[in-house]
């Protein structure tokens, strides 16, 4: 059985696949849905707050630089990790 995992190697770093759950009751980075991160935020879908708060904790979470390249106003999103592999972040997010 072959699971889909939420990073892909990239040129500039690694992409992160993410599943967002905007409005919750607190905001962290909570497993994975479908192959991709569930990142749990506070923040409302509004102004990019959440979007935001998602860079931040991914930032945090994965100790690297963020970049929002895909899904501005979905759930599920696509972010650039740069100066990060995929190793690295396996490692990070298993901790």
């Amino acid at each position: 059985m072959v699971t889909e995992t939420p990073f892909t190697a990239h040129p500039e770093g690694v992409l992160v696949k993410v599943w967002v759950v905007p409005r919750s009751s607190r905001s962290e980075v909570k497993g994975v849905h479908n192959g991709r991160i569930k990142v749990r935020v506070a923040a409302p879908p509004e102004e990019g707050r959440a979007n935001a708060e998602v860079i931040r904790l991914l930032a945090e979470h994965l100790e690297a630089e963020i970049e929002l390249i895909g899904g501005l106003a979905s759930r599920d999103k696509l972010f650039l990790a740069h100066g990060i592999d995929v190793e690295a972040a396996r490692a990070k997010h298993a901790m």
